[in-house]
């Protein structure tokens, strides 16, 4: 049987088909406090070296040599699939056929005598990346002495910003999820601050190996027109890079939204993204009140909606907080 596509198909069409492509251009990112280049297999040693496993029961979930054994898994997909070195029979035998992309986590050494000299600190990671879905799970680990830094979230929403771009420039996924053992507060605070939304939790799906009891997994979500990466990195006083992958894209989303409420606002707009039932202003957000997971000295800067006291039932992937924030909007003001 020949392997030849008809002749009457159009192959334009593929694109629209949800097929990851064989191979892929991983790119570099810079963030303020670090940069993030292709994780390289001699990489997986330095995570031994800095203790990148301790604790792994609470962060993860899963015991130190478990997570090991997975984050190796990973950065050898990662570098096969940017080598085109994927056999794809025993990946779809494997896990469906989704891929993962691992960058490596390097900072500055200070007071080096090369400004130019960086060391590794952890990964960070795009993981069940599925082409049909459009979806994808991001993950960071982090040596034992570079936690609590705010390291993640300067990786992350770059990362994030990637993913979410649009075709050829990003991965252009609609969901980017992360899950999260339930005793992981901290974690929890930090992704509801990057605009995901607990969306649910598996119960008793994890072992809680320092209590010797059963915990349960939260699921974070966010997707592609809820998240607002300008949002995200100035809630911690972080700027974008505009010669990072997607950023350009982001912005000039971003822009449009902008400029769409101000000319609702102005009512110089008569066709606008609201329902026939709904009026042309939009009612000041009431102020919320946070607790358990979120930091109560972030709760004036909170920039996501709460989903769980929403009653409307619309769905937050058409009421993005970003459609409706003005331009230079001071962040004390998002939840008055």
């Amino acid at each position: 049987m020949s392997n030849e596509a008809p002749e009457s198909v159009d192959t334009t069409t593929i694109a629209h088909e949800h097929v990851l492509p064989p191979s892929i251009r991983i790119p570099a990112i810079r963030g303020e406090m670090l940069q993030l280049r292709p994780a390289r297999l001699e990489d997986l040693a330095i995570l031994d070296s800095i203790d990148a496993f301790y604790g792994a029961s609470t962060i993860t979930g899963s015991s130190k040599d478990v997570e090991k054994s997975v984050v190796e898994s990973w950065v050898r997909d990662s570098v096969a699939w940017s080598l085109g070195d994927v056999d794809v029979e025993a990946a779809f035998e494997a896990h469906g056929r989704t891929r993962t992309i691992a960058w490596t986590m390097l900072t500055q050494v200070q007071g080096a005598e090369d400004p130019e000299e960086f060391r590794p600190i952890g990964m960070i990671f795009l993981t069940s990346i599925d082409g049909w879905s459009q979806s994808a799970i991001i993950q960071v680990i982090l040596g034992r002495d570079f936690r609590g830094r705010g390291y993640s979230r300067d990786a992350m929403p770059r990362v994030m910003t990637y993913g979410f771009a649009t075709a050829p420039v990003g991965l252009n996924l609609h969901r980017i999820a992360v899950y999260v053992p339930e005793k992981n507060t901290r974690a929890i605070s930090v992704y509801q601050s990057l605009g995901f939304a607990i969306e649910g939790t598996l119960r008793h799906a994890l072992w809680d190996e320092e209590n010797e009891k059963f915990q349960d997994r939260v699921i974070m979500g966010t997707l592609a027109d809820e998240y607002d990466p300008v949002r995200a990195l100035d809630a911690f006083g972080m700027r974008m890079n505009p010669e990072n992958p997607g950023v350009k894209e982001a912005l000039a989303a971003h822009e449009h939204s902008i400029e769409i409420v101000q000319d609702v606002t102005n009512g110089t707009m008569e066709v606008h993204e609201k329902t026939e039932h709904e009026t042309t202003e939009e009612p000041a957000p009431k102020k919320k009140h946070h607790h358990g997971t979120h930091h109560d000295e972030d709760a004036d800067h909170w920039p996501y909606p709460e989903h769980d006291d929403d009653k409307t039932g619309t769905s937050a992937s058409k009421r993005a907080w970003w459609r409706r924030i003005g331009r230079g909007r001071a962040r004390s003001q998002a939840s008055e």
